[in-house]
């Protein structure tokens, strides 16, 4: 199931969970230190949450704030290419993606530990909602679902909304990725909080931990936290960052209010246990699936 040049059966991930400032060069700093810990504490793989050099942007349509965006490779690429060969460690690299003036995207790098680029990920899915306006800034992906290899496994790495379709994380671990990578930025209309926050909350959890179950893969979600946005509104990303195996049990789970940084084992024994007993990829029925393709049956 691994790729024969992966020695050792179990590898190890980090997820980052952080605030995000509105000064791009501290979280930059933030992002380089939460890495090199991720590292010291024994991390092959480092996740960053979405969009991390800057505040959530899109909770309102500027123009101006094109000008956050920047190419790959590009300044961000490049800091953290350092920090990954310093430290040893693969990182996805969540960014505003400039491809040309007119076009942009929500995109994640994966940097491999000797810093090199090992591929590219640009959001496939787009939200358009109340103070989640990414329509306006986002050309959705055209990469499709690819999984990457890295030093220490085959990784896929989706954005955020991604993390709702089942069919990226099909697609994905069908490539061949052990692990899904989600950077995230999500959280709660604070009117919204006190009624249907930890529903909400859940359901995010749990389709996460059903992609982890249907494919038999590790996932690995990084949420930023903290309140962004006018002290009455706004967004107050929920944390929670998590890291699920295979059969979907949370093996580590980050507080709601506070930064943190999870390592956790990912043993691809477990993983070829779990897909033995839940043969899920044998028995699919694919010479009946062409209707996925359509929008809608009727």
């Amino acid at each position: 199931m691994p790729p024969l040049s992966y020695e050792h059966p179990v590898f190890h991930v980090g997820v980052v969970q952080m605030r995000c400032t509105p000064d791009a060069e501290a979280n930059l700093r933030a992002a380089d230190a939460h890495v090199r810990d991720a590292a010291a504490r024994g991390a092959q793989i480092v996740c960053l949450p979405e969009l991390f050099r800057h505040r959530y942007f899109c909770q309102r349509e500027d123009p101006a704030l094109f000008d956050l965006a920047e190419p790959v490779p590009g300044p961000t690429t490049q800091a953290l290419a350092t920090t990954a060969r310093e430290a040893g460690v693969a990182v996805v690299v969540p960014l505003f993606e400039r491809r040309t003036a007119g076009v942009y995207h929500n995109t994640a790098v994966i940097l491999d530990a000797d810093g090199t680029i090992r591929g590219t990920y640009r959001k496939m899915h787009i939200p358009d909602d109340p103070l989640y306006y990414e329509k306006f800034y986002f050309t959705p992906g055209d990469l499709g679902f690819p999984a990457f290899d890295t030093h220490a496994a085959r990784i896929g790495a989706l954005v955020c909304w991604d993390q709702w379709y089942p069919e990226g994380a099909r697609l994905s671990a069908l490539a061949g990725a052990e692990v899904l990578c989600y950077p995230t930025a999500i959280g709660w209309h604070p009117a919204e909080k006190a009624a249907a926050g930890e529903a909400q909350r859940t359901a995010w959890q749990v389709i996460q931990r059903a992609h982890a179950i249907a494919n038999g893969v590790y996932v690995a979600v990084a949420n930023r936290v903290g309140h962004e946005g006018e002290a009455d509104a706004g967004l107050e990303f929920w944390g929670s960052s998590f890291v699920s195996d295979p059969f979907g049990v949370v093996l580590a789970e980050a507080p709601a209010d506070e930064e943190g940084v999870l390592v956790v084992a990912c043993d691809r024994r477990h993983q070829e246990e779990v897909r033995r007993n839940w043969p899920f990829l044998r028995d699919r029925r694919i010479d009946a699936y062409a209707d996925i393709t359509k929008r809608f049956l009727t």
